[in-house]
């Protein structure tokens, strides 16, 4: 299940989505390197590589996001 109450808020995967989302949308191109989009997070808040891998995965279920050879493509 996605929503717990036994995690923290801040820490909720369509929140992390919704970050991850808003610093894809502040770059300049529609292709980024992933662990490159993990350091622009990473600048925003600290999270665990986990958590991110976890938030890169929903989001590619979603459409929101395609990977072509280990970079990460804007679907918006």
């Amino acid at each position: 299940m996605i929503i717990s109450k036994d995690i923290k808020p801040e820490r909720q995967i369509y929140r992390l989505g919704a970050m991850l989302l808003e610093v894809l949308q502040g770059t300049s191109g529609s292709v980024i390197e992933l662990f490159d989009l993990y350091q622009l997070v990473n600048r925003q808040e600290t999270i665990s590589l986990n958590a991110f891998f976890i938030t890169v995965d929903w989001l590619f279920l979603l459409g929101a996001i395609t990977n072509d050879k280990g970079r990460i493509v804007k679907c918006f």
